[in-house]
């Protein structure tokens, strides 16, 4: 099997696999919105935002350095591996300390409980464990371990999180603990594995690590308050309830964004590889049929919003339904940037990479505080979209003074956010008409169809290359 074949095998297994696990939530939702509270519903949510923003301070977010290192420390990437995890769990560990030391004095930040905090920092302790193996896994191409891990995770996290809210009569502590407990399990047992095989701690992997990670700290912990400040500002402002409505209709749009996530991290290593070889012209035609392929799954899950609303939360959550356009067109201006910053990122360019989140944090902030209070929570999902707006051409920007714009084709891409403008804009006021919005969906389903038979050739290739087949001639 060529490596072309190699990288398309283990890509389509790792997106799949997870996509399974970071949909978890998203699939397990109807039915902790039928077993919980809106105001749990809403302070998990406001959890989930928690870790999200913490996550980049106490991990420093280190597994970003994997893609350059495995070509920095070529014969010896185990030991770098083993190296950044020690720095990851003293990292956490002094979190886990200081957080602890002044947690009263948090408490009306942070809206939640000490238990539940320390159930989020042990969960960043050991998690890191985890992502170093799969990534690992990832470079070379190695997807089988990757699968398995993800099946067990999904699995693990739905069963517990599903049996601890009906038996617990604290059902916030129980999704918590049921959302948390197989990772750590799984984080630790994958730390042992690491430091077993390899015990040497070499410091100077701290020195490349922390030179590469500093400057994308900045970026990374923007980019999750631009993801998570709406729905904190929304607790605040509005209140639990508000937060439930919203987190509901953001995690519609987190379909997106999961699928974004599950395919970039298939994308990042086969991008590295090329860029390293320096193959532009490959990168381009490929990154055109890559942004239309995820754009039209994109436009599916915005027409079909409000029969997923009514399966996840029931009609108590359709008064959310507004928010999904938005939301799910700044999950594509999300998908185009992100391929953009993986340029920078392989580049080691990470401090423009930082001036761009940080401003569109602000520019987030500063809208919610002005629109949150005027036009309540759907106000949060068109100034995230601002702030994701501003990030993509930022990027662009920043490739562009870099002297890497050729590897993409701007115009191209240009043209397809005006086109995914207008259909967001269009789909909104279809949710008014829902005979109309219907017929546009059956028509959006059959074109998939006849795109399929169309390139059915092609996808029985792809097909072939998955299943260890050889593709028969008429391929």
């Amino acid at each position: 099997m060529n490596e072309n074949s190699k990288a398309l095998k283990s890509g389509v297994w790792y997106t799949i696999s997870n996509f399974l696990l970071k949909s978890i939530g998203f699939l397990t939702t109807p039915i902790f919105t039928r077993l919980i509270s809106q105001a749990d519903f809403g302070d998990f949510n406001n959890f989930s935002s928690w870790l999200q923003i913490l996550i980049v301070f106490v991990s420093l977010n280190l597994e970003s350095t994997l893609v350059s290192a495995k070509f920095d420390y070529k014969n010896r990437f185990d030991n770098y591996i083993t190296s950044v995890l020690a720095l990851s769990i003293l990292s956490a560990t002094i979190w886990l300390i200081v957080l602890n030391v002044f947690f009263f004095k948090l408490f009306d930040i942070l809206s939640m409980r000490r238990f539940h905090l320390n159930c989020m920092l042990i969960y960043l302790l050991t998690y890191p464990g985890l992502r170093f193996f799969q990534i690992r896994e990832r470079c070379f191409y190695r997807y089988k371990a990757t699968v398995l891990t993800n099946i067990l995770l999904s699995i693990g996290t739905a069963v517990l999180s599903v049996f601890l809210v009906v038996c617990m009569s604290d059902k916030l502590t129980g999704r918590i603990i049921g959302y948390v407990a197989p990772a750590i399990f799984m984080g630790t047992i994958v730390y042992a594995f690491f430091f077993i095989h390899e015990r040497k701690i070499d410091l100077s992997c701290w020195k490349y690590a922390i030179h590469i990670c500093i400057p994308y700290i900045p970026h990374l912990l923007s980019l999750h308050i631009l993801n998570s400040m709406d729905r904190i500002m929304i607790r605040q402002i509005c209140g639990a309830e508000d937060t439930a409505l919203y987190s509901l209709a953001y995690m519609c749009g987190s379909i997106i964004t999961i699928l974004l996530v599950s395919m970039n991290e298939a994308f990042s290593p086969w991008l590295g590889d090329k860029l390293y070889r320096k193959e532009y012209g490959v990168i381009r035609i490929f990154s055109k049929k890559y942004i239309l392929l995820f754009f039209c799954l994109a436009y599916g899950a915005i027409l079909a919003a409000p029969e997923i609303l009514l399966i996840l939360g029931g009609e108590s959550y359709l008064e959310a339904k507004y928010v999904m356009p938005p939301v799910a067109m700044g999950c594509m201006c999300q998908f185009v940037y992100t391929m953009f910053v993986n340029i920078e990122q392989i580049n080691k360019k990470t401090i423009g990479m930082a001036i761009a989140s940080v401003s569109a944090a602000l520019i987030n902030y500063g809208l919610n505080a002005i629109f949150i209070p005027k036009y309540g929570f759907i106000a949060a999902a068109y100034t995230t979209l601002a702030g994701f707006i501003w990030l993509l051409l930022s990027h662009m920007f920043i490739v562009y003074k870099m002297k890497m714009s050729k590897v993409y084709d701007y115009a191209f891409i240009g043209i397809v956010m005006l086109v995914s403008l207008g259909f967001s804009i269009l789909a909104n006021g279809l949710y008014r008409k829902n005979g109309l919005r219907h017929i546009v969906l059956g028509v959006y389903i059959i074109s998939l169809i006849f795109v399929a038979i169309y390139f059915k050739k092609l996808i029985k290739k792809v097909i072939a290359i998955i299943l260890k087949k050889e593709p028969s001639k008429e391929t």
